[in-house]
């Protein structure tokens, strides 16, 4: 590790771990249905974890757009709370090591972000990073979401044990991007699971999203780990994008149209059932003008 990634990297612990995986979730880019922020929050409350290192917050993130929250007791300021990025580690059921890197995606200095996390990943000895995120897809909530891959060249043997989007796309980045690309660079295996959300729920909490990754995680990463808490509240949300739809003879027509799209390409290649890279990346606009 180089001198400038010792500056922006504060280590708290030096644990022994064996060829871990490491998952991010950053906050701040796309993440619709909240599916990627809740599967980290599900993962960092069914594992016990402890803090293994924080960043430079000072060096990465804008104070402004991401302000500290006062604690006022009285009229009395008593102390701010700072945002932090920041990696942990723990143990998924069986025993095996993990490392979950946490906080909001920086704002500033991404290639020596990168290079401080992937230096961390190689004093570790990571075996495999895993990123996880969630987009709006032309998909209906009546069935299963299904949950598609990116990675760099590098690593594209990991890309057939999930699924990809066939084509070509250009689309706003977010930290992933650059993760995967980082990771080429040193040579570690890595990979981001994206969940395709129905658009029409997109702005709502969805677990079924999070539910998928979890599992997709679970079996790219060879790990034990638990989202039935998740699928229970999935039943919750079905029920509630039901009535819905139901009360909405356009939004009804909308899921049955998809509902025949998806029936006719079950079975085929995923990029088959998206109807193309252009009205993907059309969608993936519309929900970010939505978002600011």
């Amino acid at each position: 590790m180089d001198d400038g990634s010792y500056e922006r990297i504060i280590f708290l612990s030096d644990p022994e771990l064996n060829e871990p995986v490491l998952v991010y979730a950053l906050e701040g880019w796309i993440d619709a249905g909240l599916g990627a922020s809740t599967a980290m929050s599900t993962l960092l409350m069914t594992i016990p974890t402890e803090t293994l290192a924080t960043f430079d917050t000072e060096y990465f993130i804008d104070q402004r757009a991401r302000r500290p929250v006062a604690r006022i007791v009285d009229g009395v300021t008593t102390e701010l709370t700072w945002p932090e990025i920041q990696l942990r580690y723990g143990r998924d059921g069986d025993g095996a090591d993990m490392i979950f890197l946490v906080g909001p995606e920086p704002d500033f200095h991404w290639s020596d972000f990168i290079e401080a996390v992937t230096d961390a990943a190689l004093r570790f000895d990571v075996r495999l990073v895993i990123g996880l995120g969630a987009f709006p897809a032309p998909t209906p909530h009546t069935r299963p979401v299904r949950v598609i891959a990116t990675a760099p060249e590098a690593s594209a043997n990991l890309l057939p044990l999930v699924g990809t989007v066939a084509g070509e796309l250009e689309v706003p980045a977010g930290i992933s991007a650059a993760m995967e690309l980082g990771c080429a660079d040193v040579d570690m295996d890595v990979v981001t699971l994206w969940a395709r959300v129905p658009h029409y729920v997109a702005s709502m909490p969805y677990p079924q999203a999070a539910a998928s990754l979890i599992e997709s995680l679970a079996r790219i990463g060879g790990l034990t780990l638990d989202a039935s808490s998740l699928r229970a509240a999935a039943d919750d949300a079905r029920s509630r994008v039901d009535d819905l739809v139901l009360n909405n003879p356009d939004h009804a027509s909308m899921v049955e149209q998809l509902e025949a799209v998806t029936d006719e390409n079950e079975g085929t290649s995923l990029g088959e059932e998206v109807p193309s890279g252009d009205e993907l990346a059309a969608e993936l606009e519309r929900f970010l003008r939505g978002e600011r």
